[in-house]
C-alpha cells in the first residue's frame, strides 16, 4: 500500500499544473514534458477563461487560478459525484460516471457556450483528466441523454477498450473528438492533461475534446458490430451514425483543421510517471523495481495469470530478476460482463490474482485505480495474497464462483482484501503492485 500510495500521489493533479504552467509578462506560460516552453499570450482586453472536465479536474483548476488569479474571467468544469472543490472564480459541478447523466448534458452544453463566447486575444485554459468523456456530454442533434446512456451500458458490459468507446462517444457528441477546440476558434487554447489512456493519446483522454480525431463515423459503427451490439443500440443513434458515413453529418475536425492549429497541448501526468514513483518507494523499502509496462491492457482475470506467472518466476528461479522485488505494472484492462454480480477490473484481477497465487507463499499483491474507484464500487481494487483463495472457501465461499460471477466486490469485501481508499481526485488509469520475497 505504500509502492501504491506513492504512485498515486505522483500523478497529484493540483501539483502537477503547477509544474507546468506559469504567467510572465502578458501570457500564459506553459512547459512541455521535455521542458520546451510556449508562450500564449492574452490580446489587449483579452480574458482568460477555465473549462474542462474529469476526477482531477477540480484540484487542476484550483492550480490555474493560484497561477493565473484574476486575471481569469470565469469558466465551469465539471466532476465525478463527490470529486468536487470549493474555488473562487471557476464553478465546479458534479455529474454521474461512468454512465452520463443530465447534469453532464447540462455542464457540456454551458462549457460549449463559454468556448463559443471566447474571442480573438482571449485564451481558454482546459484542465482535462480521466472520467472527461462521460462527464463532458452534450449529445448530437437528434440524440437523447437516454440514448448516450445505453450506448455506454452496452460497450462498457462488452468489454470495449477506451479507444473502441470513445470512438463511439466522439461522433454522438456536440463537444467531444475536436468539437470545442474548433468552437473556441479564434481564440487561443491551452489544453494541460492529466493521462487516464494507453500511450497518453490526445485525441482519446476525455474524448479529445480540444484534439483533432483520427476516427470517422465508419469507425465508430465497425466499433458497435465488432462488439456484437449494433442491432441492441437505440433507433436513433444507428440513424445518426448511418448518416454520418453517407457523408450527410459533418465528420469531427481531422487532423490538419486550421480550427485547431492554435492548441497548446502538456500532458502533466501519466501512468508512467506514476509508476517511476512506485519504483522509487519500492528501492526505499528494499526491493528491486521491475517496470514491466505502463500499457497493460487485455481481459483482467487474464493478465492476472501473466502477472502471477512473472511473480512466481522470479520466486523460483530468481528470473528475470532476483528477490526481494517488486513486479510493477500500469495500464487498464477490461472486463466483458458474464455474470450478475458486483466489481470492478482491478477487484476482478486481484480475485483472479489470488486464485493464480494460491499455493505461492512469497508473493503478495494488489491491483488499484488510482482514481480510488473501480468500477461502480468505492472500492480502488483489491489485495491478492496465497491465502485470498483458502481463506474463502474457510467460510463457504467459493472463489472460482465469485470470479465466474464477476462478484470480486463481494469476494473480496468478505475476506478482507479489498482497498478502500476514498476519491484521490486524479486518474491515471490501474497500478498493479506485486512483491516477491527471497
Amino acid at each position: 500500500m505504500r509502492i501504491f500510495r506513492a504512485a498515486v500521489a505522483a500523478a497529484g493533479p493540483h501539483d502537477a499544473v503547477r509544474r507546468h504552467l506559469a504567467w510572465e509578462d502578458g501570457a500564459v506560460v506553459v512547459t512541455q514534458e521535455d521542458g520546451r516552453t510556449t508562450r500564449v499570450p492574452v490580446g489587449p482586453g483579452g480574458r482568460v477563461w477555465v473549462v474542462g472536465a474529469g476526477k482531477g479536474s477540480a484540484p487542476m483548476a484550483a492550480a490555474v487560478e493560484e497561477v493565473l488569479g484574476d486575471r481569469i474571467a470565469g469558466g465551469l468544469v465539471c466532476v465525478k459525484d463527490g470529486h468536487g472543490l470549493p474555488l473562487e472564480r471557476v464553478e465546479v459541478v458534479e455529474a454521474s460516471h461512468p454512465v452520463p447523466d443530465a447534469r453532464g448534458v447540462a455542464a457540456g452544453r454551458r462549457i460549449l457556450g463559454i468556448v463559443r463566447a471566447a474571442q480573438a486575444g482571449d485564451v481558454v485554459v482546459s484542465v482535462l483528466s480521466g472520467g472527461g468523456s462521460a462527464l463532458l456530454a452534450a449529445p448530437a442533434e437528434g440524440i437523447g441523454l437516454d440514448d448516450v446512456q445505453e450506448v455506454t451500458r452496452l460497450l462498457l458490459s462488452s468489454g470495449a477498450a477506451i479507444g473502441e468507446l470513445n470512438a463511439v462517444r466522439k461522433h454522438l457528441s456536440q463537444v467531444k473528438g475536436g468539437y470545442l477546440a474548433a468552437a473556441a476558434h479564434p481564440a487561443r487554447v491551452v489544453n494541460l492533461v492529466l493521462s487516464d489512456v494507453i500511450g497518453d493519446r490526445l485525441d482519446v483522454i476525455a474524448s479529445g475534446p480540444f484534439s483533432p480525431d483520427p476516427t470517422t463515423f465508419g469507425d465508430a459503427k465497425e466499433v458497435l458490430v465488432r462488439r456484437e451490439v449494433w442491432d441492441r443500440v437505440p433507433e436513433p443513434v444507428r440513424r445518426h451514425l448511418e448518416a454520418g458515413v453517407r457523408g450527410e453529418v459533418p465528420d469531427t475536425p481531422k487532423p490538419g483543421d486550421p480550427r485547431l492549429e492554435g492548441v497548446v497541448h502538456a500532458i502533466v501526468g501519466s501512468n508512467r510517471k506514476s509508476l517511476e514513483a512506485a519504483a522509487a518507494a519500492a528501492r526505499e523499502l528494499g526491493y528491486a523495481p521491475l517496470m514491466l509496462t505502463s500499457r497493460l491492457e487485455g481481459e483482467a482475470r487474464e493478465v492476472a495469470r501473466v502477472l502471477a506467472a512473472v511473480a512466481c518466476e522470479v520466486r523460483e528461479a530468481g528470473n528475470p530478476l532476483p528477490a526481494p522485488a517488486c513486479i510493477l505494472a500500469g495500464g487498464e484492462t477490461t472486463v466483458t460482463i458474464r455474470g450478475h454480480g458486483k466489481g470492478g477490473r482491478n477487484q476482478e484481477l486481484a480475485l483472479a490474482l489470488g486464485l493464480a497465487l494460491e499455493g505461492w507463499d512469497g508473493v503478495v499483491g494488489l491491483s488499484g485505480g488510482t482514481d480510488g474507484t473501480d468500477g461502480p464500487t468505492d472500492a480502488a481494487g483489491g489485495i491478492a495474497t496465497p491465502s485470498t483463495a483458502r481463506r474463502g472457501r474457510d467460510r463457504g465461499l467459493d472463489p472460482e464462483a465469485f470470479l465466474r460471477n464477476n462478484d470480486s466486490y463481494r469476494y473480496l469485501e468478505a475476506v478482507g482484501d479489498l482497498i478502500v481508499t476514498g476519491p484521490t481526485r486524479t486518474n491515471v488509469m490501474d497500478v498493479q503492485v506485486l512483491l516477491v520475497a527471497p
